[in-house]
């Protein structure tokens, strides 16, 4: 393998502090391959689980992030219990020393080896006639730095449109259609549902305005796209929450396509963009006052996505 240029980090929700990393170390040595170094599980699901923090993406979703940012190749170090042990200069020796950097960029917030011990000093020292190091301040936006808390906490309040600010682009919500309770076909409002899985973050429960796209290259009936179709994508209003009117008790991501009836998405591999919240979950007392409610949603999702 020849040299590269190596950048380190969680790089959960690649924001654009983590993309400004990885584009201030393609500027510094644009003649070399760009390694990125990222850590699945997450750090704190294995020392603290109690403490772990919600993923804004998959595994599978940062590493095409962090690929269309401009990674040539991702490194997913598996962070086990025996990895959590190591101490700075191992993870020296048997992580980065294989990639063969010229040159490490990180977060002036770095830290690495058994109780975080390293620092980018102790990076620097570690790496002495063997590579340089650069350390970068983290990216702010208005009076906020740029960090994947931040983003957490903006989702929590149901603020998808502060989620979008820090994170560069509208929050996506990833998974494959699954069947739900078939209500909203009753109510003339089918939704293509995606359960919330325990580990990924979502928006607090509402109601919100966002687009669909299909993921696997098809159209809304399943049928193969042309070469060089660009994938289908439609606007929505998207439910969040248990469907309390109803008694539910599993968390989905419901998204009703605004004014079609006609997709075919069970199975199917979708993502969900949020735009803006409209209103919070609200227990109905009949399915009267419901469907005047969703009727309401449908008309300012209309408004707020200009569809």
């Amino acid at each position: 393998m020849s040299e590269s240029v190596v950048v380190i980090g969680n790089f959960d929700g690649v924001h654009p502090g983590h993309v400004e990393v990885m584009r201030e170390a393609q500027t510094r040595r644009p003649d070399l391959p760009l390694v990125v170094v990222t850590f699945w599980p997450h750090p704190v699901r294995v020392l603290r689980p109690d403490r772990a923090p919600m993923l804004l993406t998959g595994l599978d979703d940062r590493i095409a992030l962090l690929r269309a940012a401009g990674a040539d190749r991702v490194e997913v170090v598996s962070f086990t219990p025996a990895f959590a042990q190591f101490a700075p200069e191992q993870f020296v020796t048997e992580v980065l020393l294989p990639l063969r950097p010229a040159l490490i960029v990180v977060g002036e917030n770095f830290r690495f080896g058994h109780r975080a011990a390293g620092t980018v000093d102790t990076l620097r020292e570690l790496g002495r006639d063997r590579f340089e190091v650069d350390a970068l301040r983290l990216v702010r936006f208005r009076d906020e730095e740029t960090c994947s808390t931040v983003i957490r906490d903006a989702l929590t309040s149901g603020d998808v449109a502060h989620a979008a600010e820090h994170l560069g682009r509208p929050f996506r919500f990833t998974g494959v259609v699954a069947h739900g309770d078939h209500r909203g076909r009753e109510l003339g409002f089918p939704t293509a549902n995606l359960p919330v899985p325990e580990e990924l973050a979502c928006p607090a429960d509402g109601v919100y305005a966002g687009w669909v796209e299909r993921l696997d290259g098809r159209d809304a009936h399943g049928v193969p796209l042309a070469d060089g179709r660009s994938a289908e994508r439609w606007p929505a209003a998207i439910s969040v929450g248990t469907n309390p009117t109803f008694d539910g008790v599993q968390r989905r991501v419901e998204s009703y396509v605004l004014g079609r009836t006609d997709l075919e998405l069970y199975g199917a591999p979708i993502a969900v963009e949020f735009v803006d919240r409209i209103r919070g979950q609200v227990r109905f007392d009949g399915i009267d006052a419901l469907i005047v409610q969703m009727n309401d949603d449908v008309r300012r999702s209309h408004e707020i996505l200009g569809a």
